[in-house]
């Protein structure tokens, strides 16, 4: 299946990125995890939904600069 979406692009595109309080929680996260500390069902979930999220907002970011002039 493919997904077409009409985005208005901003001028700035670091708005293509996770606010600094969302992304400083998931680091926490991912670093708890990186040191062997087993997270919470739900704190994985979250950790991998903002992890998703980032992905998205680089992809998108990416897709941007290509086709601005």
């Amino acid at each position: 299946m493919t997904l077409t979406l009409d985005v208005n692009l901003p001028g700035d595109l670091d708005r293509f990125r996770l606010p600094r309080a969302v992304n400083d929680r998931l680091q926490t996260l991912l670093d708890r995890q990186d040191a062997g500390e087993t997270l919470a069902p739900q704190e994985r979930e979250e950790a991998e939904g903002l992890a998703n999220l980032a992905e998205l907002l680089t992809l998108l970011r990416m897709r941007a600069e290509r086709l601005m002039p």
